[in-house]
């Protein structure tokens, strides 16, 4: 069921998302101090390919430094992120096959609100 859920994800709206985070990320790493970000950005990317089967965890030695970057990140692109997903998500309720899809969009939006200190973790 994963696999199927998965691969109609990335058709509907996984591989743009994807490309939206990938851009970010090249555009973060250019600008060389902002590199966790594009770091952040990358791994973002990789969980909206993918994201049935996974789930984001709080990365146990994160501390004040990723605090901080959190909240620049919120100022700067977070918020923004966040009403997309939010706005995607909602589109995608609107249909039967699309609900399972639209709370996965949903869980994406804490991510993009707060990337740094977090990790990506295979679901068992």
């Amino acid at each position: 069921m994963r696999l199927i859920l998965n691969v109609i994800w990335l058709v509907l709206a996984g591989f743009w998302m994807a490309v939206g985070y990938a851009v970010a990320g090249i555009i973060c790493c250019i600008l060389i101090i902002t590199i966790p970000w594009g770091i952040a950005s990358f791994r973002i990317a990789n969980y909206a390919l993918w994201p049935f089967g996974r789930e984001v965890v709080d990365k146990p030695g994160a501390g004040t430094g990723s605090l901080l970057g959190n909240v620049i990140w919120i100022i700067v692109a977070g918020l923004w992120l966040a009403i997309g997903h939010i706005v995607t998500g909602i589109a995608l309720c609107v249909t039967i096959i699309g609900i399972p899809l639209g709370v996965a969009n949903f869980k994406l939006v804490k991510v993009s609100l707060v990337p740094l200190g977090k990790e990506i973790v295979d679901v068992p």
